[in-house]
């Protein structure tokens, strides 16, 4: 072999060995590698940060709002308290390259009035920070991100929300029935119960309280709690049907509660007739479940009068169980008043209106009628003398009352 072709040969070997490309390509990819693992723990970094800051501003909102509306505090005050607790809030562990120590929030409070001296606030507060990207991210040329995050709470003093409530009201002759509670041992009165309705019986001591007078007083104590948050009645609204075998004529739903408990303390103290529920309860669907804002709906009337979109409920008493449809009496009409009766509770469900039932003393059928036709089963009551029906009403009212005076968020 000659020394040209010696060369020739080492040349060519030189050119041909590949054996050092793997070293050369890890060379170049490494650093590329190194900022995409670093991307990724900046990108986690950035969503724990994230979370971290929206908490803070979610409550320190609330924190705000409530402020303003439970404890009556000026808007400076709730600026102060709102930022005193995003300090709190902020103060904690924070995700890796948070920095927080920067991190300023803007609180803003916009106030409305509304009917009387109430008034509506919505709590907004603004915040952000810069949260710095590692050694391997840099690599890319990028050092650092902002963070941001808004939060807001609403929030009135008075009433929170408006109430509009229908009571549809037993009054058959069961009604006329005594309770164990004695309304007088020294003057007598005719203590009907269902082995002696409808026969002639003298009047006798001790006398006991009838189921209607029984009605009353729970109806008395359920308006009580009602006046107590709407003392100048300027957001709730009420309304009351009676039925027996047949409905008899409702009151308007109207401002306070001294029309329903005008019609209450109006119905006879020895009620008659059997038990037909099925167009006292639509009634009461019919008076308040139209939504729209027109000024024939309660939705209407609440939003002319302090702006305030209503709650409805309904409250659903009875004593017995449904023996009639439209005046016909046998088992079939029965049947057929308690399906229709159950076909407007679904529809009063469907539209948002919350309906409260009650069972005073009332037999299986009855029960289970209420049991369907109430909105959950904590909204049954099931009472078995005069002092767990009027505990009942009370219930109902204060639970209306908590539901409307809860802070929205």
């Amino acid at each position: 072999m000659t020394t040209k072709t010696e060369k020739r040969s080492l040349v060519t070997r030189f050119l041909g060995d590949r054996s050092g490309n793997f070293a050369m390509m890890t060379a170049f990819a490494f650093p590329v590698m190194l900022a995409a693992g670093g991307v990724a723990m900046d990108l986690t970094n950035m969503v724990l940060a994230k979370a971290e800051l929206q908490d803070a501003v979610d409550s320190a909102a609330l924190a705000a709002a409530s402020a303003l509306s439970n404890d009556k505090k000026s808007v400076n005050d709730a600026k102060a308290i709102a930022l005193s607790f995003f300090k709190t809030q902020m103060s904690g562990p924070q995700a890796d390259g948070a920095q927080p120590g920067g991190a300023a929030a803007t609180v803003n409070v916009e106030e409305t009035a509304k009917a009387g001296e109430g008034k509506s606030f919505k709590v907004t507060i603004t915040s952000s920070y810069t949260v710095q990207f590692n050694a391997l991210t840099r690599l890319l040329g990028q050092t650092s991100a902002t963070v941001s995050a808004k939060g807001t709470a609403e929030s009135a003093t008075g009433s929170k929300n408006a109430i509009s409530m229908f009571l549809v009201l037993d009054r058959s002759g069961s009604m006329s029935f005594k309770t164990d509670e004695i309304a007088s041992r020294t003057v007598p009165c005719q203590n009907w119960t269902s082995s002696n309705w409808g026969q002639s019986i003298r009047a006798t001591t001790p006398c006991y309280v009838r189921k209607i007078a029984a009605l009353k007083m729970a109806v008395t104590s359920l308006v009580g709690v009602l006046n107590t948050i709407d003392p100048r009645q300027q957001y709730v609204r009420t309304g009351a049907v009676s039925y027996n075998d047949v409905m008899q004529k409702e009151t308007e739903l109207n401002w306070g509660t001294g029309g329903a408990i005008t019609y209450v303390n109006a119905l006879p103290e020895q009620p008659t007739g059997g038990t037909d529920s099925h167009r006292a309860f639509a009634k009461a669907v019919e008076k308040l479940a139209p939504e729209d804002a027109s000024k024939e709906t309660e939705i209407g009337a609440h939003n002319r009068k302090s702006g305030l979109a209503p709650l409805k409920f309904i409250v659903f008493m009875t004593d017995g169980e449904n023996t009639h449809y439209d005046g016909k009496s046998s088992d079939a009409y029965a049947k057929k008043s308690d399906n229709d009766t159950l076909a407007s509770c679904k529809e009063a469900k469907d539209a948002g209106v919350r309906v409260y039932t009650v069972a005073f003393m009332a037999p299986e059928r009855g029960q289970t009628l209420l049991k369907s036709c109430a909105t959950s089963t904590s909204d049954y009551y099931e009472a078995d003398d005069m002092a767990a029906l009027v505990s009942a009403f009370e219930a109902i009212g204060k639970s209306a009352a908590d539901v409307a005076s809860r802070l929205t968020h």
